[in-house]
C-alpha cells in the first residue's frame, strides 16, 4: 500500500486494533475511517465497505478512466491500485481471483474463505457453503465425523463398560486367571483406544495443532490437550509404569490408566460434531427454501405462438413466457393477457392472494392461481427480486452484530485461562488432594481442559442471526447486515413518509378548479404536460387523468423543478408553474382567493396544488393517496410494542393532520423538504430517541441513512433501498411492526445463549476442578465433561432453531 494509504491509520477514525488479521472494513469517500465492523461512516453516513470491495471498485475505476489512482479528492489521500491488490481478501481468504466454484467459510469468523471445506484455522469449525446452493448438500464433513463416530463408539463400549465394571463393584480382571489380569487388561484398553484416539481424534490433534501454530487457541486445543494428556499418561503407565513414585499409585501399588476416558471423550466430542453438522445444516434452510422458489424451466412463446420449454437461464429480458395454473412465474414480469390470483405470500409473507391483470407486474417465484398467464420478462437472472433477496439474506447471516465485539473479547482470552485453570488444579490437587495425588490432579486437569467450551460461546450470536433473517426473508423482511437486526431493538420511534408508507402511493386526480377562463380540460393539459417530466408521484396521478380523459398530450421544454415544492415548464409558448402555496409565493403568482377552497380539501386529507401561467394564478388541482388498507392496524400494533409514531411529509399541516387524525399518529411535521427530514431525525435522535425511519422515495434516502435504522419500502426506488438497513418487500406499515417483532425475538435468543454459554462455562469449570469434593465429595469424570462439552454447543444451535416457529 502507498505511503499515503498508511498515514491514515491510526488516526481518530480508525478502530482496527493493531494486529488485527481479519476483515477491514472502510468508507469510500474517507479512507480514514477504518473498522472492524460493517457499520456506518462517522463523517457521512454511508455504510462501510470491506476492503475488499473498495479495491474492486478502484480497480474499475482504473478500467474507465485509465488512471493509476483512486483518490478521495476531499481529502487528497490516494493508493495505488497495484498496491491495494495486496490486501484482498485478508490474511485467511484462501480463493484465488476469478474462482467461480463453491467457497467456503465459518459461521463464527467469515473473514475465513476457502475453496476446501477444511477447518476454521481461527476457531477450528467446520467450514460451510458461504451461499446455500440447490441440489445435493456437501455432507462431507458430516459423514466423515459420522462415519468415525460409529467406528469408534463399537471400539469405544467395551472400555465404557470395563470402567463401569469398577464403579458398580463388579472386577472383571478376576475372569482373566493369573497374576498378570491387571497388565493383560491394560493391553486390551490400550487395544481399543488406540485406533480412536489415533484415527478417530485426527481431525481435531490437528485442528489443535493449526490453532497453536497460528496462535488462535480454540476448543480443539483444549479437546487434544486433554485427550493427549490422557492417552499419553496411560501409554507411560503401561510400559514403564516404575517411574511414577506412590503418589501416583492406588492402594494396590498399580498405577491407573485412563485409556477408557481418553476413548469416550473422543467418541462424545464426535457425537458432538455430528449432531452440531446436521443442527447447523438447517439454519441455512430459509435460504434454500428460497432458491427453491424459482422453477428450473420457463415456457417461452415465440412469435408464431409456439410453446417451448426452455432452462430458466436461457431465458433474457423480453422474452414471452406462458404460466400455467398452479405454476410458479420463472422471473419478473409484466402481464401481457390473462388474469389470475398470485400467492406472492413466499415473497411478502402475506397469506391472501393478489389478482393479477393485463399490465400489473408479477415476481418470479410467486405461484400462479387458477388462469393462464402471458408474460413479458423484465428482470431475469441476478435482478430478479427472488435473486436480490437471496443475496441480502445470505450477506445478513455472514455479518456480525455489535454485541458480538464483546463476546470476541472474552473468546480472545478464553482458552489460555481455561488453560491456566487447568495447570491450577493440577497443582492444587497434587499438593493438597488425597492419595494417590497425582491421579486426582491429571483427571481433574484433563476434566477441566475437556468440559469448557468456546465454541457455545461464539456460536451464540451467528447462529441466531442466521435463523433470524431467514425467517424475515420468508416473512417479507429483509434484513440487511446484523446491525440493522439489532439496533431495530432499541428503537422507540418510528418516523413514516405519508405517501406510499401510509398511503397506496398511487395518488388520484379528485378534483380541478380554473381562474382566468381556462377550463378545467385546458387546465389538466397544461398541467399534465408539466407533470409529464417530474418523478412525483402526484405527477403520475396528473398524467394518467389526462389520458383517461383522451385528452390531447403536449410536450413541455425548459422543465426545471425545485425539490419539496414544485415545479415549472415553458407550454405552447406559456410558462407555467405547479406547485404547493411556499413555490408560488416565490414566483410572485399566489392567489389568497384560492386559499379557501384548499383548506377546505386538505381536511378531507387531499393534496392541493395550485397552478399558475405566465406568473398569473390559473387554479388548483386537488389529489388523493387512498390509505393502505393495513396501516391502521399497523399503527396500533407498534403502539402496543410501546413505539411512538411521527409522519413527515411534504403535504401542507391541514392534510397532514386529516391523515394523522384517521390513523391516530403521535406527532406530525408537514410542508418538510428532504433536507427537513434529515433535520427532524436528528433532533429526535438529540433528545435520547432511537429512530426508524421508512420511506420509499429517492429523497427519502439521506433520512434513511440518518435513522439509527432506515427501513425501505419494497415498493420503492433502488436508492431508498441501498440506504435502509431494513427492506420490507410487501411494501407496508405491518412489516415494520414485523420487523420489530423479529428483532426483539432474535435478540432476545441471542441474550439467552450467550447466557447459557456464560453460565455453563462458569458452573462446569469450577465443578470439574473439584470445588464440590471438599464439601461433597464429588468429583466430574472427563467423560462426563466431555459429554457435557458436546452438548452445550448442540444445545445453543438448538435455541437458535425455536426462531422458525417464531409467528411474525
Amino acid at each position: 500500500m502507498s505511503k499515503d494509504i498508511k498515514s491514515v491509520k491510526g488516526g481518530e477514525y480508525d478502530k482496527v486494533p493493531a494486529g488485527y488479521s481479519g476483515t477491514v472494513y472502510i468508507c469510500p469517500m474517507h479512507p480514514e475511517v477504518r473498522d472492524i465492523e460493517d457499520s456506518r461512516c462517522p463523517l457521512c453516513n454511508m455504510f462501510l465497505k470491506s476492503e475488499e470491495s473498495v479495491v474492486e471498485m478502484a480497480e474499475m475505476t482504473d478500467k474507465n478512466t485509465k488512471d493509476d489512482h483512486a483518490s478521495c479528492h476531499s481529502h487528497n489521500h490516494s493508493a495505488s491500485n497495484t498496491e491495494l491488490k495486496s490486501i484482498k481478501g485478508g490474511k485467511y481468504d484462501k480463493v484465488p481471483a476469478g474462482y467461480s466454484g463453491t467457497v467456503y467459510t465459518c459461521p463464527m469468523h467469515p473473514e475465513v474463505r476457502d475453496v476446501k471445506n477444511s477447518g476454521c484455522p481461527i476457531c477450528g469449525m467446520a467450514l460451510e457453503p458461504e451461499t446455500a446452493t440447490i441440489g445435493e448438500e456437501d455432507t462431507s464433513e458430516l459423514d466423515d465425523m459420522t462415519r468415525r463416530f460409529w467406528i469408534c463408539t463399537v471400539l469405544t463400549i467395551p472400555l465404557f463398560l470395563y470402567a463401569m465394571s469398577h464403579m458398580v463393584g463388579i472386577n472383571l480382571d478376576n475372569l482373566i486367571k493369573g497374576d498378570i489380569s491387571g497388565q493383560i487388561a491394560q493391553w486390551i484398553q490400550l487395544a481399543l483406544a488406540t485406533p480412536v484416539v489415533l484415527w478417530g481424534d485426527a481431525p481435531f490433534f490437528v485442528r489443535g495443532w493449526q490453532s497453536i501454530k497460528s496462535r488462535n487457541l480454540n476448543m480443539f486445543t483444549l479437546i487434544a490437550v486433554g485427550v493427549g494428556a490422557a492417552f499419553g499418561f496411560s501409554l507411560i503407565a503401561t510400559f514403564v509404569p516404575g517411574i511414577f513414585p506412590d503418589s501416583f499409585r492406588d492402594a494396590s501399588g498399580q498405577v491407573g490408566v485412563y485409556y477408557e476416558a481418553a476413548a469416550v471423550i473422543v467418541t462424545l466430542v464426535l457425537l458432538g460434531q455430528v449432531l452440531e453438522l446436521k443442527a447447523r445444516s438447517q439454519t441455512s434452510g430459509a435460504i434454500r427454501a428460497l432458491l427453491e422458489l424459482a422453477p428450473p424451466t420457463a415456457r417461452r412463446v415465440d412469435e408464431n405462438d409456439v410453446e417451448i420449454e426452455v432452462s430458466l437461464d436461457e431465458v433474457v429480458s423480453g422474452d414471452t413466457l406462458r404460466v400455467k395454473p398452479g405454476e410458479k412465474l420463472p422471473v419478473d414480469g409484466t402481464v401481457l393477457e390473462g388474469s389470475s390470483s398470485i400467492d406472492e405470500s413466499m415473497v411478502t409473507g402475506e397469506p391472501i392472494p393478489v389478482l393479477k391483470a393485463q399490465g400489473d407486474t408479477v415476481t418470479g417465484g410467486t405461484v400462479n392461481g387458477t388462469g393462464t398467464l402471458l408474460i413479458k420478462a423484465v428482470d431475469v437472472g441476478d435482478d430478479t427480486v427472488l435473486s436480490k433477496i437471496i443475496k441480502m439474506v445470505a450477506e445478513a447471516q455472514r455479518s456480525r452484530a455489535p454485541i458480538q465485539k464483546l463476546v470476541d473479547k472474552v473468546a480472545g482470552w478464553f482458552v489460555p485461562i481455561v488453560l491456566i485453570c487447568s495447570v491450577i488444579t493440577f497443582i492444587v490437587w497434587a499438593m493438597f488432594g488425597p492419595a494417590p495425588a497425582m491421579a486426582f490432579a491429571l483427571v481433574n486437569a484433563i476434566a477441566v481442559l475437556i468440559i469448557a467450551c468456546p465454541c457455545a460461546l461464539g456460536l451464540a450470536t451467528p447462529m441466531s442471526i442466521m435463523v433470524g433473517t431467514g425467517k424475515g426473508a420468508q416473512n417479507g423482511v429483509l434484513i440487511k447486515n446484523a446491525e440493522a437486526l439489532e439496533s431495530m431493538e432499541k428503537v422507540d420511534t418510528i418516523v413514516v413518509d405519508k405517501t406510499g408508507t401510509l398511503t397506496a402511493g398511487k395518488p388520484e386526480l379528485t378534483a380541478i378548479e380554473a381562474l382566468g377562463g381556462l377550463d378545467e380540460d385546458e387546465l389538466l393539459i397544461l398541467v399534465a404536460a408539466v407533470e409529464t417530466a417530474s418523478e412525483h408521484p402526484l405527477a403520475e396521478a396528473i398524467v394518467n387523468a389526462a389520458k383517461t380523459k383522451s385528452l390531447d398530450m403536449v410536450k413541455a421544454s425548459d422543465f426545471s423543478s425545485t425539490t419539496g415544492e414544485g415545479a415549472q415548464a415553458l407550454v405552447n409558448g406559456k410558462q407555467v408553474a405547479v406547485g404547493n402555496s411556499k413555490f408560488m409565493q416565490r414566483l410572485n403568482s399566489f392567489d389568497s382567493a384560492l386559499s379557501d377552497r384548499a383548506d377546505k380539501r386538505r381536511k378531507d386529507g387531499e393534496t392541493v396544488m395550485f397552478v399558475a401561467v405566465d406568473g398569473q394564478a390559473a387554479g388548483l388541482i386537488s389529489v388523493a393517496d387512498p390509505i393502505k388498507p393495513s396501516t391502521s392496524e399497523a399503527i396500533s400494533l407498534l403502539h402496543k410494542a410501546g413505539l411512538r409514531v411521527v409522519m413527515l411529509t411534504g403535504d401542507n399541516e391541514i392534510t397532514a393532520r386529516a391523515v394523522a387524525s384517521k390513523l391516530n399518529i403521535d406527532e406530525v411535521h408537514a410542508d418538510v423538504s428532504p433536507e427537513d427530514k434529515n433535520r427532524i431525525i436528528k433532533e429526535l435522535q438529540s433528545s435520547g430517541k432511537i429512530v426508524a425511519m421508512a420511506g420509499d422515495g429517492i429523497n427519502d434516502a439521506p433520512a434513511l441513512a440518518q435513522a439509527n435504522v432506515g427501513i425501505a419500502m419494497g415498493t420503492g426506488t433502488d436508492v431508498a433501498m441501498e440506504s435502509a438497513g431494513i427492506t420490507l418487500v410487501k411494501g407496508d406499515l405491518m412489516g415494520i411492526a414485523r420487523a420489530h417483532k423479529l428483532s426483539h425475538s432474535t435478540m432476545r435468543n441471542i441474550r439467552q445463549n450467550l447466557f447459557f454459554a456464560f453460565f455453563y462455562n462458569a458452573l462446569g469449570i469450577p465443578i470439574a476442578a473439584g470445588v464440590l469434593y471438599p464439601f461433597f465429595g464429588l468429583l466430574l469424570s472427563p467423560m462426563i465433561a466431555a459429554a457435557a462439552m458436546s452438548l452445550s454447543s448442540i444445545s445453543v444451535i438448538g435455541n437458535a432453531l425455536r426462531l422458525r416457529r417464531l409467528k411474525l
